[in-house]
């Protein structure tokens, strides 16, 4: 049997760590889409994940070159709210963080802690998840979702292209238009642009480990798009990646709606995550219409 590490002793994220840690966060059935062991995973590097077992709850904390340690949520039963000031105190005492923080903390969290007069909540706008209904993002009907049926339609009329479950023989070129799209983009240049593409590639390499669901769509007989994704939840699939040639136009709206049309069309609702306060990510992200955003917050301890 495993032995699991126990606070304050940390572990890094490893893929053999994916059947205890997929367990707890199945049966916390979250609405943030933080909370997969894929994104853990292939964010790991980036983010420095280490997790470990305190009491009855998973701790995972993270450090960046801009930011020093953080940590995210403690996830287990209610209430949390001592597992959230131990955290939070350990932070300040052994990790000499003058404002220790949990990040990215859901709505579910910060109830447990209401009234706490020793703890601060801030909501962070940039980490909203946001949420669509699936039908909405298939079906694409009535006016405020004419434009996008217009991209779809003249790239259809003018490309001839076919839709493909991601498997092992196209996860190559998979690759080659993730490359592309971060040449075009000099990810070279941006700490969390080369992040993301370290992230892809990570998420491709251990497509099959991981276990999520993935297509491809050709455009010409080549792979010029590719998306992949997973359950979040009983009612709920997280988008975790999706690239396009950006000099195709209508790419990305053709992809986004295969993928749902193939895939997830049993499961009501979609996240495709946070936008990080970027003004056009933000822009292409309302204009699918969300039905609801899943908000996000930033607990600290109070300085009275």
């Amino acid at each position: 049997m495993a032995s699991w590490p126990q606070f304050p002793e940390f572990k890094p994220i490893e893929l053999g760590d994916r059947g205890f840690l997929q367990e707890v966060l199945w049966h916390y059935q979250p609405q943030a889409s933080e909370w997969t062991f894929t994104n853990l995973f292939i964010w790991r590097s980036h983010y420095h994940f280490q997790w470990s077992v305190y009491e009855k709850w998973l701790v995972v904390v993270c450090r960046s070159e801009r930011s020093g340690h953080f940590a995210l949520q403690p996830l287990g039963p209610s209430s949390r709210l001592e597992a959230a000031r131990m955290l939070l105190r350990w932070l300040r005492e052994e990790k000499g963080e003058e404002e220790p923080r949990i990040v990215r903390a859901d709505g579910r969290m910060v109830s447990e802690i209401e009234g706490a007069k020793d703890l601060l909540v801030e909501p962070t706008r940039d980490y909203f998840d946001y949420v669509y209904r699936t039908e909405d993002l298939i079906n694409l009907a009535g006016r405020r979702y004419h434009s996008k049926k217009n991209h779809i339609n003249r790239f259809r009329r003018s490309r001839s292209s076919t839709y493909a479950e991601m498997e092992d023989g196209n996860l190559e070129a998979c690759l080659e238009v993730a490359e592309r799209w971060c040449q075009l983009r000099r990810c070279e240049e941006d700490l969390n642009l080369l992040g993301e593409w370290e992230a892809i590639r990570e998420a491709l390499t251990h497509f099959r480990a991981l276990g999520v669901r993935g297509g491809v769509v050709l455009v010409d007989n080549e792979a010029q798009a590719f998306t992949h994704g997973e359950l979040l939840n009983e009612h709920v699939a997280v988008v975790h990646i999706e690239k396009a040639d950006p000099e195709i136009p209508g790419l990305f709206a053709v992809v986004n709606q295969q993928f749902c049309e193939n895939l997830w069309g049993n499961v009501p609702y979609i996240n495709r995550e946070e936008d990080l306060g970027e003004p056009g990510l933000r822009r292409a992200k309302e204009s699918y219409h969300p039905h609801h955003l899943v908000e996000k917050f930033e607990i600290k301890l109070s300085r009275a």
